[in-house]
């Protein structure tokens, strides 16, 4: 009891005191690439990392997919260095590596020892400017990309589902063209389209250095101009405009059928505003929003009137994504009780919304969820992976430095009519998409071993 009571103590004294900012260092080379250096001398090593502000929403109708295709290329090797041998180096080395695509941004990273980050710049710098490949690796590797989409996408109808979802969401912009790649336009990447993206794109004047661990600014800085300081910039980078998405006038729904369905449900996306830089206030309400409705499944809004009072739904959810260079999408889901159609799984979600717009937020619970997210926000500072994903996710999509430090705060500063009137704004049917995931008469499947969390099929980003 009194090992319960001191754990208690110390987590309201972990949370009571704001979370002192990260120490970041950053600098601009003369060829462009901005480098972010985060200390950590806990343990001696380093997060390495190279952020392109491109991704699958900057491709060129045609070539969905390219963005991704190009990730799985840059590891096919340069005059320096053999294909396959990047990773190899790497992992000699006592390190590992990958590299993911999202919408917004392509990324590639080391994790290794402090004293070998020379080593892994080096390569990495290599690759960036001097990427040899052949008709044979373009034919490999698009083989692969094709494999992945068959079995990430193609094989799972809540993917297809989400998929399905996310084109109805968007009928312009290309947030709506899935990460992976259209398949039809998948079996038509060439060499030719990978190294029009490569030349384009990659180069130091697009990217984001982030480096983060056991690591002095002025060391990084002689590595990165020793290393990326030669590159040479790219003379006719384009600015990075999209197509807008017109208005939204009316509800659009959807109803997916599929035999290896194991458990119908219901989800919900509403057009929502993303965090931007300076004013970041509507996107940390909306934030707690999510996490008022759907954060916990025995504590939120959603959860306890849903699952535990009326007990139609055997899990519900409310997710959100705040960072993202256009407009986001704010979500709702629920999977219906045995016995429960999603008809009447919808109503039931519908009501719950509509009691939370009347009676407002429950001051407990929202206090509550500020020293939930205060904590977390404390936790999160002991990833230095996470704290260089964190940087870089957000300068790829528009935000600053002081945006990332000032985050905190801003959630802090959330009050109880901020979340109010966010939810008020955000829950217009005529910005929504209702998509109804059902399993098709014929065929049948087992049931599931574990409930699915809805949200979890939207596609952030694809690794390789």
């Amino acid at each position: 009891m009194w090992i319960r009571h001191i754990w208690a103590v110390a987590l309201a004294l972990l949370v009571a005191a704001p979370a002192a900012a990260e120490d970041v260092t950053t600098f601009t080379l003369e060829n462009g690439l901005e480098v972010v250096v985060i200390e950590d001398h806990r343990a001696p090593a380093v997060t390495h990392m190279v952020w392109y502000r491109v991704g699958a929403a900057d491709e060129k109708p045609g070539v969905s997919g390219v963005a991704h295709y190009l990730e799985h290329l840059m590891f096919k090797g340069t005059e320096e260095i053999a294909p396959k041998e990047f990773s190899r180096i790497v992992e000699a080395n006592g390190g590992s590596d990958n590299a993911f695509t999202s919408q917004d941004y392509t990324a590639y990273f080391q994790r290794i020892a402090a004293d070998r980050l020379g080593l892994v710049m080096g390569m990495e710098a290599d690759r960036m400017r001097n990427l040899v490949l052949s008709e044979a690796d373009a034919a490999t590797e698009r083989a692969v990309i094709l494999e992945e989409r068959s079995q990430r996408t193609d094989s799972d109808p809540a993917a297809l589902f989400s998929e399905q979802r996310m084109a109805a969401q968007f009928l312009n912009h290309p947030y709506g063209i899935p990460i992976i790649g259209w398949r039809h336009e998948m079996e038509q990447l060439s060499l030719q389209d990978a190294l029009d993206w490569y030349r384009l794109y990659y180069a130091p004047n697009n990217a984001i250095l982030i480096v983060a661990g056991d690591v002095e600014p002025a060391e990084v800085r002689r590595l990165a101009e020793e290393h990326y300081g030669p590159l040479e910039p790219s003379a006719n980078l384009p600015e990075r405009r999209r197509t807008s998405e017109p208005p939204q006038l009316a509800e659009r729904r959807i109803e997916f059928s599929d035999p290896r369905v194991a458990q119908p449900y219901v989800v919900r996306s509403y057009l929502a505003p993303e965090r931007n830089a300076g004013a970041q206030e509507e996107a940390a309400a909306l934030t707690m929003l999510a996490d008022l409705l759907g954060g916990n499944q025995q504590t939120s809004v959603l959860g306890r009137k849903l699952s535990f009072e009326t007990q139609v739904a055997l899990y519900t959810s409310a997710f959100y994504d705040a960072v993202s260079l256009d407009a986001s999408t704010f979500g709702l889901a629920i999977v219906p009780a045995p016995g429960v159609s999603l008809a009447e799984a919808e109503a039931a979600l519908d009501a719950a919304i509509a009691e939370f717009l009347a009676e407002g937020v429950d001051a407990a619970q929202f206090e509550r969820i500020k020293t939930q997210i205060r904590a977390d926000e404390i936790y999160a500072r002991d990833s230095v992976d996470g704290l260089a994903r964190r940087y870089g996710a957000a300068l790829t999509s528009g935000l600053t430095v002081a945006d990332v430090q000032a985050w905190p705060d801003v959630l802090e500063g959330v009050t109880e009519a901020d979340v109010m009137a966010a939810a008020a704004e955000v829950f217009d049917k005529r910005r929504a998409v209702t998509g109804w995931l059902m399993q098709a008469e014929a065929g049948g499947s087992p049931e599931p071993e574990a409930t699915p969390d809805p949200a979890a099929a939207d596609p952030v980003e694809v690794m390789q």
